[in-house]
């Protein structure tokens, strides 16, 4: 059981007319999933509940077709129609003994209206939030009262569908009722614009509608972003932020409190290092009412965890992104398995699952995402087959999974690694400037390979064919990983580019081995575009390096804005004295200089530099498997299962390695037929009447 330390986190809880069975709060989050994979919702929210959450809520949920936010999945309770769906959801939550939150939201000018073409609202006439040619209308008085009466219409039907908590939304900057309390976006002369009580007059007229409609049995959320993170050009949590909860302190039955906007609430690790970030804006909150109170903070730290509840900043334990990477948290805890808890690394692969308007994905935990597709579970797999033994050659990402997963199928596990220590990319990457919680994907596995009797690990192991044939294994999975190409290749340049041998050529796994540029400027080329330039500029910069930065994109990183780093990413090098040269590719490496060309104009420039770091495209370092491969041709009995894994396969993200990695090792002797079928499975719309 768990420690008398953590005893209070498992202290039931009122909120309003229904009881939490503990303190653990798995707030509104997106999961790609949404009306159009309700199955696939239902079944991540499940796992929530089964490991243990009090309360599990779903993503913004449309109530009305003028929010519209396709493409993006989201939740959605326009009529009845949609209650079945939902209803998935909050049977599978309470078959666990949770309870089943939704938050309801109209979207104002952050929704599109892409696919129902419906006008879109805001307290004023103003541009919506896409980058599309289309504006927002002002809101009149009617359409005050029928924002109300669509939103308490949407509460009764989430009654119906069997939700015990019901929110009201204002925080991201994402939702109609915030959008009316900020005087930059609200100009209004009338009673909902002008003082606070007046922008907050719609708060108000929320809650209070949706307590009359069902606050005899389901609890009333408010989920507020207390501070803008905007100084004094936004609401601050010392001043409106603070004003606004003494204002409805005691009005709703629960406060959900955070900062806006998303990036700020769901700051990476690489900007917001430290657990409970938020508190310093939040903790006033719970001094003001006597109403129960979630914050959030990427909590993982059951210690601060049992602090900030026993110091009455807040009553319950706010998670996302905690609760994603471990959705068994709370009940690791509660017996005492602390060590086995998958720490959430703060990489935002979650976030950008859902900017891509895709299933959610995370890094530490390949599983998620694919509890209904492909009826996997964070902490069940089917015992093993007929198979005893299995070799896993490479100890990066991918091949840490494979064998752990191996290992607790119970097959006997050899994992052999060519360098001194494991973890490959991923204890390199970590080294860099603000990605030292990466390791924790290392740690989480090394963990637990090192509690079994059934796995042999081996440093300083480099095999070749004869090596592998040697050890008499006949199951061989290869993650031998993928090494930085060296000519330029990349998304803009498909041939090699001329290269002097007079300048000093890095690649990004140079940088990570310890290898210094040569005195003077660096040029970083970022052909790549996805993250690792960024950060290998401002760790350069970091130890005193002149650092000019180049990119055939528009911007620094622009893959990152689906992390919803971009643009932090972008000002700390500006700040940093690094040159931006945007919009250029490098066309040739002189022996003191690079050659850039303008991908608009096809104009020329030389920049000055001393060392370039080419940062483009990744080689599949197979050949092991590839000679393998040819062996077993030859002797088909020499091997019965040869499998590449992680980037050696495919070079992508982290999370795709250890996806990779996990399949492989529960796919291993299952029937090809069942892995085909799992591979085609999707919810279909159904086109009877």
């Amino acid at each position: 059981m768990a420690d008398s330390n953590y005893s209070i986190l498992f202290e039931p809880l009122k909120i309003g007319p229904v009881t939490a069975r503990n303190r653990f709060f798995q707030v509104p989050h997106c999961n790609g999933m949404g009306h159009l994979r309700p199955q696939a919702d239902a079944a991540t929210r499940a796992i929530k509940a089964e490991g243990g959450w009090a309360v599990v809520c779903n993503q913004e949920t449309e109530i009305h077709p003028s929010s519209d936010l396709t493409p993006f999945p989201e939740g959605r309770l326009w009529d009845e129609r949609d209650i079945p769906a939902l209803r998935l959801m909050t049977e599978s939550v309470h078959k666990h003994g949770a309870l089943a939150a939704i938050e309801l939201a109209h979207n104002g000018n952050h929704a599109g209206n892409l696919s129902t073409r419906s006008t879109s609202f805001a307290p004023t006439d103003m541009a919506i939030d896409l980058l599309v040619p289309k504006q927002a209308r002002a809101m009149d008085k009617s359409d005050i009262r029928n924002l109300r009466q669509w939103h308490r219409a949407a509460a009764l039907r989430a009654k119906e569908a069997g939700f015990d908590i019901i929110y009201v939304y204002a925080g991201h900057h994402m939702a109609l009722a915030q959008h009316f309390l900020l005087p930059k976006i609200n100009d209004r002369m009338d009673e909902y614009g002008g003082s606070l009580e007046n922008r907050a007059r719609l708060i108000r007229e929320l809650i209070e509608d949706t307590k009359e409609a069902v606050g005899d049995s389901c609890a009333v959320a408010f989920r507020f972003a207390v501070d803008e993170m905007e100084g004094i050009d936004g609401m601050q949590a010392a001043e409106e932020g603070r004003a606004v909860v003494e204002m409805l302190a005691e009005l709703p039955d629960l406060w959900d409190v955070n900062v806006s906007d998303w990036s700020n609430d769901s700051a990476t690790t690489r900007f917001a290092p430290n657990e409970g970030y938020q508190t310093p804006y939040i903790d006033f909150v719970r001094q003001v009412t006597s109403k129960p109170v979630v914050a959030v903070g990427r909590f993982t730290s059951p210690d601060l965890m049992a602090s900030m509840v026993k110091n009455g900043i807040i009553d319950f334990i706010g998670s996302a992104r905690p609760s994603i990477a471990d959705p068994f948290l709370p009940e690791k805890i509660r017996t005492g398995r602390i060590d086995e808890i998958r720490e959430c690394i703060g990489c935002n692969i979650c976030v950008a699952s859902d900017n891509m308007a895709m299933p959610i994905r995370c890094t530490q935990n390949p599983t998620m995402g694919e509890e209904w597709r492909r009826g996997w579970h964070p902490e069940k797999i089917a015992p093993k087959g007929a198979e005893n033994d299995a070799l896993v050659i490479g100890a990066g990402p991918a091949g840490l999974e494979c064998a752990m997963q191996l290992a607790k199928r119970g097959y006997e596990v050899t994992l052999a690694e060519a360098s001194d220590e494991t973890g490959g990319r991923v204890r390199l990457e970590s080294q860099l400037l603000g990605l030292g919680a990466w390791k924790r994907v290392v740690d989480h596995r090394l963990y637990d390979l090192n509690q079994r009797a059934n796995v042999q690990l081996f440093t300083q192991s480099p095999l070749a064919l004869p090596d592998v044939l040697e050890l008499g294994i006949g199951n061989v999975f290869i993650a031998t990983g993928a090494k930085w190409r060296r000519d330029g290749v990349g998304r803009s340049a498909r041939q090699p580019i001329p290269i002097s041998d007079a300048m000093t050529i890095l690649t990004t796994d140079d940088i990570m081995a310890g290898k210094n540029p040569t005195d003077g400027p660096v040029l970083i080329y970022d052909d790549d575009q996805i993250y690792l330039a960024g950060v290998l500029a401002e760790h350069l910069s970091e130890a005193g390096y002149n650092v000019v930065f180049t990119t055939p994109a528009s911007m620094v990183s622009p893959w990152t804005e689906n992390t919803l780093e971009q643009a932090k990413i972008q000002k700390v090098l500006l700040e940093r004295g690094v040159a931006l040269r945007l919009g250029h590719k490098l066309t040739q490496v002189c022996s003191e200089s690079a050659e850039l060309s303008c991908i608009y104009t096809g104009q020329t420039q030389r920049q000055a530099c001393a060392t370039v770091v080419l940062v483009t495209e990744r080689h599949r370092q197979s050949r092991l498997y590839d000679d393998l491969r040819r062996h077993q041709a030859a002797h088909p009995d020499s091997l019965r299962n040869l499998s590449l894994i992680g980037d050696a396969a495919a070079p992508g993200l982290i999370a795709d390695a250890v996806y990779s990695g996990h399949l492989a090792a529960r796919d291993f002797e299952k029937e090809a037929k069942l892995i085909e079928e799992d591979l085609f499975r999707r919810e279909i719309i159904s086109l009877k009447g």
